[in-house]
């Protein structure tokens, strides 16, 4: 890798509410999918190998678009297993599916031997977001998370779910709890928090989009994380074992300090199939003023 940090890109989903793979649907003018941007952005930026978690049955295809779209780039894959378990564990009958996303890191872990950046394959971050988290990996030891507001990132075609930030007057990550059902009423956004209780949250609230960079040394943390996770909820076969909650836990142990980094970027996404239009305008509008070439191929 050359002293470069990593980008694992988490390509592993299901879609459920989508009702097919985001990984790869062509949202961009040149058939480009949503993590073709996050890889772009992230090159242009100084990051070195890709390493795509994804789920073995999607694997050839998305090798074959990875390629189709980028050339020779440096790329590694990882399939993550739901009887990818610490210390032995098995995993409860009926489990099918992964383990979320704190599960899809661990399924990288033997490719990366320095600083990484973790990203979901459905997200469009913004290059501005990559240059802010690169610039991090390459001048601090530590870890860093990129904040966007709440706004920002909700979808008018209904509730998403979103890591609701509290960050220190220093700029440190406090707490990251996970809220579902986000949607803007008036100038308000709704949401219901762990308990089903329905809150009320600003729209400049800072969230988090899985964007993070970590340090080698998160790895470990996050095993021993998993593990004692799996002690209390292995029992369920739908239990998740997400990233924000495990940086949280973390973070409240002080095992692990984040740097909240602003995104000053937008966001896009697609939860609910009706925001795929405004993506593909928005990504065509980017690409007409000189924001992204017409190829990705930097070889």
């Amino acid at each position: 890798m050359g002293g470069r940090p990593a980008l694992v890109v988490l390509a592993a989903g299901l879609a459920r509410r989508y009702g097919r793979p985001k990984q790869l649907d062509p949202v961009g003018p040149g058939g480009q999918a949503l993590l073709d941007y996050a890889i772009l952005d992230a090159r242009r930026e100084g990051f070195g190998q890709v390493v795509v978690v994804t789920r073995e049955a999607l694997e050839p295809e998305l090798r074959a678009h990875l390629e189709r779209i980028h050339g020779r780039v440096p790329m590694a894959f990882a399939a993550q297993e739901p009887s990818d378990l610490p210390g032995g564990a098995v995993p409860p009958e009926g489990r099918t599916r992964p383990w979320g996303t704190g599960h899809a890191v661990l399924a990288a872990r033997g490719l990366m031997d320095g600083p990484f950046a973790v990203c979901n394959a459905d997200d469009f971050y913004g290059h501005a977001a990559w240059a802010a988290l690169g610039r991090h990996l390459r001048s601090a030891s530590g870890a860093a998370m990129v904040g966007y507001p709440l706004a920002a990132t909700l979808s008018p075609a209904g509730g998403v779910s979103r890591g609701i930030c509290e960050v220190g007057t220093s700029g440190r990550l406090r707490a990251v709890r996970e809220v579902t059902g986000l949607a803007r009423e008036g100038g308000r956004v709704l949401g219901r928090d762990g308990t089903g209780r329905s809150i009320v949250l600003p729209p400049d609230t800072i969230v988090s989009m899985n964007l993070f960079g970590l340090p080698v040394e998160a790895v470990p943390l996050l095993t021993d994380r998993f593990a004692a996770f799996l002690q209390t909820h292995g029992g369920d076969p739908e239990a998740e074992f997400y990233l924000s909650n495990a940086i949280d836990d973390l973070v409240q142990a002080g095992q692990l300090e984040v740097r909240v980094l602003p995104a000053g970027a937008e966001w896009l996404g697609m939860t609910f199939p009706a925001d795929r239009d405004a993506v593909v305008r928005r990504l065509a509008a980017l690409h007409a003023a000189g924001a992204y070439p017409a190829t990705f191929r930097l070889d």
